[in-house]
């Protein structure tokens, strides 16, 4: 009796030990392909609804700038004819607050991993901030010469029938193909390199360089000007000045902001929705003149901006139904290998009972 009662208390105590192990070990398998198992992707509802998100910042922004830039240096408005100095008003103060974030105020950190080297900074910031300047320079200038829906149809390069100005065309084509090729520079910088880039930062190293190639054309070109220029004619108002030089510094967060979050080719995309604000704007407000042949081209443009987003959005699916597919793949792999672990040690208890 004693030994029955002994083996009969003995034999739970085994089957508590045995399954004490047992669950052990599986909770331990368990830890351990859920940490190794991917992190679950963002559902394409959310990848959208972000991708939405940057691009409305980025159109209101790039609107209110082209609009400001358009009434401070049209003769017609606030009549300050000298774009190279207005874009490098921007330009310091874009750097100075970068600075500022960076430097002083500790915001963000300068990456450090890989560091931004002379070599990397004279291979990779160099030539966007040169691209910039040259953007930013004959972009604004055409605004002296062209009108604000006609500048946005040469952007797309759309047949226009508006008012023509063959220097201003030149101008704002030189510029559409340096911001093309900034923008491609901005997202290899971005995504290529291996710098953990932020908005910020990226000012940080681009605004002070882009300064600086703006100071040989504004030498030679504005310089002579403003000295020839009467007192107030050279005296910007601080409050026009301080607050559009405010919202280029935002508009430079956004576009850097967009182009890593997305792509350059997402951005030049939705600036057709941009422009047809514009236009809407400039033919409303402004009184620009729009021929329906303009409407025509832009609304095949249009049409190019909806397939595109429907084509991303079903390049976002199948790449979700991809990672699904491969998650429960590993989970199932986690399963086996787990009921593999189990099956010695289950064994190992019943013969020790």
């Amino acid at each position: 009796m004693g030994a029955a009662g002994d083996n009969a208390a003995k034999a739970p105590a085994a089957a508590a030990g045995s399954n004490g192990k047992g669950t052990a070990a599986s909770m331990d398998v368990v830890s351990s392909s859920s940490s190794s198992s991917p992190a679950p992707a963002p559902s394409v509802l959310k990848s959208v609804l972000l991708s939405y998100a940057y691009v409305s910042v980025w159109i209101t922004l790039s609107f209110s700038v082209i609009v400001y830039n358009k009434y401070i240096l049209d003769p017609k408005m606030y009549n300050w004819p000298f774009p190279i100095s207005l874009t490098m008003i921007h330009m310091a103060f874009c750097a100075s607050l970068a600075v500022v974030l960076v430097r002083v105020l500790r915001v963000v950190a300068v990456p450090a991993s890989p560091p931004m080297t002379p070599s990397l900074y004279a291979a990779s910031v160099v030539p966007i901030g040169a691209l910039y300047a040259l953007s930013l320079w004959f972009s604004n200038s055409a605004y002296i010469y062209l009108s604000v829906s006609f500048i946005q149809m040469l952007k797309a390069l759309m047949p226009v029938a508006a008012r023509f100005d063959a220097f201003g065309v030149m101008l704002q084509l030189a510029a559409v193909a340096a911001e093309a090729t900034r923008l491609v520079l901005i997202q290899i910088l971005l995504t290529s390199k291996g710098m953990s880039l932020n908005p910020i930062t990226s000012l940080y190293y681009i605004a002070p360089c882009c300064l600086v190639f703006l100071t040989l054309p504004w030498y030679f070109v504005e310089l002579p000007r403003l000295r020839a220029a009467a007192g107030a004619a050279v005296r910007p108002d601080v409050f026009v000045f301080g607050t559009n030089s405010l919202c280029a510094f935002a508009l430079n967060l956004a576009v850097f902001l967009l182009v890593g979050k997305t792509s350059a080719l997402t951005m030049n995309v939705a600036g057709v929705v941009k422009d047809w604000l514009l236009i809407a704007f400039s033919w409303t407000v402004i009184k620009d003149t729009v021929t329906p042949v303009n409407l025509v081209g832009y609304g095949i443009a249009f049409l190019g901006v909806a397939y595109y987003n429907h084509a991303k959005l079903q390049g976002l699916k199948a790449r979700e139904a991809e990672r699904r597919a491969a998650s429960m793949a590993t989970a199932k792999d986690g399963d086996a290998e787990a009921g593999a672990r189990l099956l010695p040690e289950k064994d190992a208890g019943e013969q020790k009972n």
